[in-house]
């Protein structure tokens, strides 16, 4: 069996196998074995087509990682020559040249002086690493109690104990025993959710509970801060203008290490390598990355660190340390392989040039719904947006209809060729970067079809 385009295939023994047997993230457990997600057959381009011959959209790229888009023969090739030259070796006692090579090429493109490369299987991976690195260096540095990280609610970080009990959309943590007494939350930076602020004043209000917040706990118990430069599985929530630079500058202050959890934004999202510089005007201590490294194909991440950090505690400040966080897979011969064609594919097809032009009409297409009935706002950078929709759009509070409304403008615009990410009310789009300023208007087209569809449905008598 082959789910390569006009291969036969036979769909309902795949649909009976998963229903038999396949556990999938974020299952309803009460619907376990009753029903099943869209059966995606193959993809090409910005395109999925399903069990049943349909071609859709993908929108939400994957999980905001098909960069390049599906079927690029250049990462196939280089996956394939890669596995049949070297198809693994341990990173615990030997090297692989496309890792080093990676390491290098990622250096090259880092904001800063962040040019140490460690690599992970992923985005959860890559921020556990990175959260642990914070541990061995206060160790190494002889400061054990300087161990507290501070987070923000709405933020998500992954699926690791560690970097699960930092992400704050509660719905991860129920039925999950993930809180620490070292993990803090702090405000969103949701202007949303602070009514009658301006921006700046919403700013200064954030800044000042991070100032009280390092001075509750302590600045000598806090190792780092950890932060997206755009909350993504939050909501798309962009923080105001200045926000990254204004915390930096009191992480400075009180020596705490700042993290930027790049795992959605970099690898050309907003139009850059990595964002934090250049679109949110901060240079992190440590970046983390994942998912567009590879544009998804296969799975890798990682972070990079400040040398001025690995300074500290290498070389003759080591003290004997050994940073001995690791995976079996860690450097994997065939996703570096796969990474450094991607990244030829971005540099060779213009993508980053290509983001920063479609982004604009992209923004535009969005913000043309904002009329629309039940839209109660918009937000967008580079290419990730979203839709937020509320029954009364007045509202401040979110309830169960308005996440009912979102599911069905999300089946609403699937029946049209349309994956959108449903988010509860949200309705999130970040299509592969090759996305044309035509596929853009057919997009945002049926996106329009379906809140349509969906507020037409609200007509009918719908349950609390």
């Amino acid at each position: 069996m082959s789910d390569t385009p006009g291969a036969q295939w036979n769909a309902g023994d795949t649909e009976a196998d998963a229903k038999s047997h396949l556990l999938s993230p974020s299952e309803e457990m009460a619907k376990l074995g009753q029903s099943m997600r869209p059966l995606i057959a193959y993809g090409e381009g910005i395109h999925v087509v399903d069990a049943h011959g349909r071609r859709i959209i993908d929108g939400p790229a994957g999980m905001w990682c098909t960069q390049i888009g599906y079927g690029r023969k250049e990462i196939a090739d280089a996956v394939s020559a890669q596995a049949l030259k070297l198809s693994y070796n341990s990173p615990w006692y030997t090297t692989n040249s496309p890792s080093a090579e990676l390491a290098r090429r990622i250096a090259e493109v880092t904001p800063g002086d962040l040019n140490r490369v460690f690599f992970t299987t992923g985005g959860s991976t890559a921020v556990d690493s990175a959260l642990r690195f914070t541990e061995f260096y206060n160790n190494v540095l002889g400061r054990p109690e300087k161990k507290h990280i501070i987070v923000r609610r709405e933020g998500y970080h992954g699926s690791t104990s560690l970097t699960a009990a930092c992400s704050g959309r509660s719905f991860n943590w129920q039925n999950f025993d993930i809180a620490s007494p070292r993990i803090t939350f702090i405000s969103s930076p949701n202007i949303r959710q602070a009514p009658g602020l301006s921006e700046a004043q919403f700013l200064d209000q954030l800044v000042r509970e991070f100032e009280d917040t390092i001075a509750k706990i302590g600045s000598d118990k806090v190792a780092a801060f950890l932060a997206e430069p755009l909350l993504a599985s939050g909501g798309v929530i962009i923080p105001p203008k200045g926000y990254h630079a204004r915390i930096k500058a009191v992480c400075e202050e009180h020596d705490i290490i700042y993290i930027s959890d790049e795992v959605v934004t970099a690898f050309g999202r907003c139009g850059e390598w990595f964002a934090s510089e250049k679109v949110f005007g901060v240079v992190p201590d440590i970046i983390t990355f994942a998912k567009g490294v590879t544009s998804g194909y296969v799975p890798l991440g990682g972070f990079a660190v400040s040398e001025r950090l690995i300074a500290k505690v290498s070389g003759e400040n080591a003290k004997g340390s050994y940073y001995s966080n690791g995976y079996t897979y860690s450097s994997h011969p065939v996703s570096c392989a796969a990474a450094l064609a991607n990244m030829d594919v971005i540099e060779k097809d213009g993508i980053l040039e290509h983001v920063r032009d479609v982004a604009v009409h992209f923004a535009e297409g969005l913000r043309s719904l904002k009329g629309l009935p039940h839209v109660a706002d918009i937000r967008v950078e580079g290419l990730v947006g979203c839709v937020e929709c509320l029954v009364d759009p007045s509202s401040p509070e979110v309830t169960d209809r308005d996440k009912k409304l979102g599911g069905r403008i999300d089946t609403h615009c699937f029946d049209l060729g349309l994956l959108v990410r449903p988010l509860g009310n949200i309705c999130v789009l970040s299509p592969p970067l090759i996305i044309t300023k035509a596929e853009i208007d057919q997009m945002i087209g049926i996106l329009r079809q379906g809140i349509l569809k969906a507020a037409a449905d609200l007509k009918e008598p719908v349950a609390a």
